[in-house]
């Protein structure tokens, strides 16, 4: 059995753990030969190639930039990009017919590719919606609701929900979201499917806390909070900068951000500026890093900007849930992560913009380990129940 995976996300180490590896990996273990294509961006000026790891082979597409770039780079890049996917299926896999073609959100604009293989390979279609554009575009001003280029990627997207077989979304209110927005898709065609991870063991003291703070300059016997992930617009900045202006009221607490994005260096320039005691900066860590990070962490943070109407449903709750961390998080009311976190009890929920709660829930955390433990527990029970990909890849393997 065939399967083509079309995605934007970095595959290069397929043994990397993460929610489209882990996926990759999965399906792989079922005995499916799965052929993955992903982009290797102009700026890496290293050509198209494909390599092999047993039933698994990766197709590394040279596209334009799409990360880390300007909106209209991103924008050429991304329009291109179906194009550049399907040469390149066409010549490195032109011997295999695929039994299920299954991709990604961002972007919007495979259903030519898509298209391509339904017809002529008559392969089922499953798209794996992460992300509502143009919509979510639009919510943080990014483009303007009812403009001609709206109207343009509106038109892909709803001509990639048409061409999708089946659609897999990542929470019940991305399936409510859909169905509302889009009457011309089916109920029967859209189902769950959640973002998910193959959990490591539970881990227990496996590395010197102490050690880690001294590397990181985090001031000793304090509790830490990390926020990792993806510091742009849809993060909502400015009220993270609120939190970072604010934190010093969290007892004993300490923020450390790690990221990278369009906005990192508006943080750093406001950290250098206010050199807030209680803050840290970092830049983006290698993988194993950044899950030393997570092992010795008290709790992690979600931040999402208050302007969105769709349910964005961050991948990273599943990084902090795996290393059995409650969750402090501050989002717009649309989300319905506050509902899971509300149903796991595994952290507290703040509208964002809302200082004042925010540093209140932080405080409860920082002042009651017992807490601490109970939600981080709580966490990983729910993710070993909901969000472990050899439970959910069913939902996929059960259409082909």
């Amino acid at each position: 059995m065939n399967v083509l995976f079309l995605t934007l996300a970095n595959m290069e180490n397929i043994h990397e753990r993460g929610i489209y590896t882990d996926l990759v990996r999965e399906l792989a273990s079922r005995g499916i030969n799965i052929h993955v294509v992903f982009p290797r961006e102009r700026r890496t000026g290293l050509p198209t190639e494909l390599l092999t790891y047993e039933n698994i082979k990766l197709l590394k597409v040279k596209t334009g930039n799409i990360t880390q770039t300007s909106f209209l780079e991103k924008g050429i890049a991304t329009l291109k990009i179906q194009n550049q996917y399907l040469k390149a299926v066409k010549k490195y896999f032109s011997d295999v017919r695929f039994d299920l073609v299954l991709y990604s959100t961002p972007p919007i604009t495979f259903e030519k590719v898509v298209e391509y293989f339904k017809k002529n390979h008559k392969s089922k279609t499953y798209l794996v919606l992460k992300d509502i554009f143009p919509q979510n575009a639009v919510d943080i001003n990014v483009m303007k609701d009812g403009s001609l280029i709206w109207r343009y990627f509106r038109n892909k997207e709803k001509k990639l929900y048409e061409v999708s077989d089946m659609i897999g979304c990542m929470s019940q209110g991305n399936v409510n979201y859909i169905l509302k927005h889009n009457p011309f898709v089916k109920k029967n065609k859209v189902e769950i499917f959640p973002n998910s991870i193959k959990p490591i063991e539970r881990l227990r003291n496996t590395i010197s806390k102490d050690s880690f703070y001294e590397k990181y300059n985090i001031p000793p016997g304090t509790v830490l909070f990390l926020y990792g992930g993806n510091l742009g617009k849809p993060q909502g900045i400015d009220f993270l900068l609120k939190i970072v202006e604010y934190f010093h009221l969290v007892n004993n607490g300490y923020l450390l951000i790690v990221g990278e994005g369009t906005e990192y260096e508006t943080i750093r320039n406001f950290i250098n500026r206010e050199n807030p005691k209680n803050v840290g900066l970092f830049k983006k860590l290698p993988k194993h890093e950044y899950d030393q990070l997570l092992e010795v962490a008290d709790a992690g943070l979600i931040l999402l900007d208050h302007r969105f109407t769709i349910p964005n449903f961050p991948s990273r709750l599943t990084a902090y849930m795996e290393y059995s961390l409650p969750i402090l998080a501050a989002t717009d009311c649309n989300t319905d992560l506050k509902d899971i976190i509300s149903e796991a009890k595994c952290g507290f929920w703040s509208e964002s913009g809302n200082v004042a709660d925010f540093i209140y829930h932080a405080n409860k955390l920082a002042k009651d380990q017992r807490l601490r433990n109970q939600m981080g527990n709580s966490a990983r029970d729910y993710l070993e129940e909901h969000y472990d990909v050899t439970k959910t890849v069913n939902t996929i393997i059960k259409h082909l």
